[in-house]
């Protein structure tokens, strides 16, 4: 069965309409694109470009399938991190809190109706990754381009690609949380260092009290603050929109950043030793920081 069909039962299947990608939709407009630009060519014998590929600058590429996959991927993207997000917030909610919840729009708050739906989000993230690639795949295949990719490398440069959404790696750690087996646990954690890097490129060791930018890179907080000069009391929404990625040097990406608290979770009950010690050696800097912060205040109120 070709991708195309199993895609369009996944969706048909989830029970009530979800954003997705139009593949038929979009391969209807490469067919077209393709038969508009060869019947061009045999009206004018004499044509520049080769009959095989699309101009630069297409108008059937350009008003009509790149416009349309961005909306698709946008919404995509915008519906699965709003999910994802309400679901975590659920899971580390607690007291009066958790009811508020639960009340607003949570009914499965049990322990396997947790699991199963952030397993079928999870699920909806990677097939519309696929979908995703193979549409832009077959796109560079018919014009004999790498428009397809420069495409791809431009919506991650906006944030939509939803592989780098943090909330999916904090969905993969959520769900390993929530098993009981101990030996499983530790299967999984080994998938999750196969398709997601959580070594903080700064301290080069494991990411301690993990946080994740917008361009989708993880750090340790403290080494995240220290990249972008501010304290740890202040926080990365204090940090100058000017203040880069220390691994892509992307700019403005630190006042979106997501504390990934599940990941931490996770990591502390995987890495107990490894945890502990690093609680031991920050708490110096963390103690040295607040007090530094809190001595400034004091200055400023008292007018010194």
């Amino acid at each position: 069965m070709k991708f195309c069909k199993k895609y369009q039962e996944y969706m048909q299947g989830q029970g009530k309409k979800l954003p997705g990608v139009g593949f038929k939709k979009l391969k209807k407009i490469l067919k077209r694109c393709r038969s508009d630009f060869q019947s061009r060519n045999d009206i004018h014998d004499h044509a520049v470009h080769d009959p095989k590929t699309c101009p630069d600058r297409c108008p059937v590429c350009d008003g009509s399938f790149f416009p349309s996959l961005l909306n698709e991927m946008s919404a995509v993207v915008g519906f699965f991190n709003q999910k994802a997000q309400k679901l975590l917030q659920y899971h580390l909610a607690s007291g009066f809190r958790k009811y508020l919840l639960l009340f607003k729009g949570k009914p499965q708050g049990n322990h396997v109706g947790l699991i199963q739906e952030g397993k079928d989000l999870v699920t909806y993230a990677l097939i519309n990754a696929i979908a995703i690639r193979k549409i832009l795949k077959k796109y560079d295949k018919i014009h004999y381009s790498k428009q397809g990719q420069a495409f791809k490398s431009q919506a991650q440069s906006m944030h939509i690609g939803i592989l780098q959404s943090p909330w999916l790696c904090e969905l993969m750690a959520f769900h390993i949380n929530l098993r009981q087996s101990r030996s499983s646990r530790g299967r999984d954690l080994l998938c999750l260092r196969v398709d997601i890097d959580l070594t903080c490129s700064i301290c080069l060791d494991t990411v301690f009290d993990p946080v994740a930018l917008t361009c989708g890179h993880i750090f340790c907080y403290m080494c995240a603050c220290s990249a972008s000069s501010v304290t740890i009391v202040d926080g990365l929404k204090a940090a100058e929109p000017k203040e880069k990625c220390p691994l892509c040097r992307e700019a403005k990406v630190y006042q979106g950043a997501v504390h990934l608290d599940e990941l931490s979770i996770l990591l502390s009950r995987s890495c107990h030793k490894y945890w502990e010690e690093r609680i031991r050696t920050e708490k110096v800097e963390r103690v040295r920081q607040a007090k530094q912060h809190w001595e400034s205040q004091c200055r400023l109120f008292v007018g010194v």
